[in-house]
């Protein structure tokens, strides 16, 4: 069995969801927005049993060989959208999303990804060390609260941008000097400084031993945010730096990775950061890459293991 575990209108969930479809496979998909009339029985011993049960489907956890987990936390999710965090439902929500992350843990099956692995991202300048050990160069980076700290950063490397230090998503912007009368805020809130890297961005999905790539062109700093200049086409990564993106996926306890690349003037290939839940239908909105595909190849041949 495959277990697909979020909410079944999100994006990446219905690509891969649809990819199994085509492919004929039998998957179970636990709704987070059923979490109230969703429950749980695990034990452990040589290895995480119990059962899930949800709408009269009961399926055990043995039988799960794969499993691509997209949850959402409980202030996310609709049908808990109008609960207080101490009422029973937000609770019992809480209960799963913990028991299921345990057993993700700590199952024999292939997880895409576990919460060990995905760890790194909660912290860019610890995950910034392992990207360098993998062979990418990263910006100079300093993370401080104080303003002295800046100049004395920003006079040693030119040009720089700033964002969070954490896995919270926050707007890449470039430091200019209209930003001097908001530095009296870095006292409460210490903040992530780099060297901009001139360059054309790159995202490479890894899928395994596969690597998917695409070039996004747009005048902003942060594409993201840049709709009307961003365009995304088809990119072909160099052989060695698509080794080198397996390698840092593998080394990060990966199986599914979304890294964020920039090839500065110089030739040298600099990765931003490695996101281990990646929103992959951005860059592949209509499956031409096949990224979807890949993913749903890979729980169904380890569904035949």
């Amino acid at each position: 069995m495959i277990l697909l575990w979020g909410m079944p209108d999100e994006a990446p969930l219905a690509a891969v969801a649809g990819a199994l479809r085509q492919l004929g496979v039998q998957f179970f998909l636990l709704d987070q927005n059923r979490t109230e009339q969703t429950r749980l029985e695990l034990a452990f011993g040589r290895s995480a049993a119990g059962k899930i049960r949800c709408d009269g489907d009961t399926i055990e956890l043995a039988s799960i060989r794969a499993a691509y987990l997209r949850p959402y936390p409980p202030a996310q999710v609709t049908a808990l959208a109008w609960h207080r965090p101490d009422s029973a439902a937000w609770q019992h929500a809480c209960q799963i999303i913990e028991a299921l992350w345990t057993w993700a843990e700590l199952t024999e099956a292939l997880v895409v990804n576990r919460p060990f692995a995905m760890a790194s991202n909660n912290s860019k300048p610890f995950q910034a060390a392992l990207i360098q050990a993998a062979g990418f160069a990263t910006p100079a980076t300093v993370v401080t609260n104080r303003i002295s700290a800046v100049r004395q950063f920003r006079q040693k490397h030119g040009d720089l941008i700033y964002k969070s230090v954490s896995s919270q998503r926050s707007i890449v912007a470039r430091l200019g000097s209209n930003h001097s009368d908001r530095w009296r805020d870095l006292r409460w809130c210490p903040t992530q400084f780099q060297r901009l890297i001139p360059g054309m961005d790159i995202r490479v999905h890894v899928v395994g031993d596969e690597c998917f790539s695409c070039a996004i062109e747009s005048d902003a700093v942060d594409y993201r945010y840049a709709e009307a200049s961003r365009r995304i086409r088809p990119y072909t990564l160099p052989a060695d730096c698509a080794r080198r993106c397996r390698e840092l996926t593998r080394a990060l306890g990966l199986f599914m990775a979304g890294l964020d690349l920039r090839q500065a003037p110089d030739g040298e290939w600099h990765c931003f950061e490695a996101n281990p839940s990646p929103g992959f239908t951005f860059f592949d909105p209509d499956g031409e890459q096949g990224i979807a595909l890949a993913l749903a190849k890979a729980l169904m041949n380890r569904q035949a293991v």
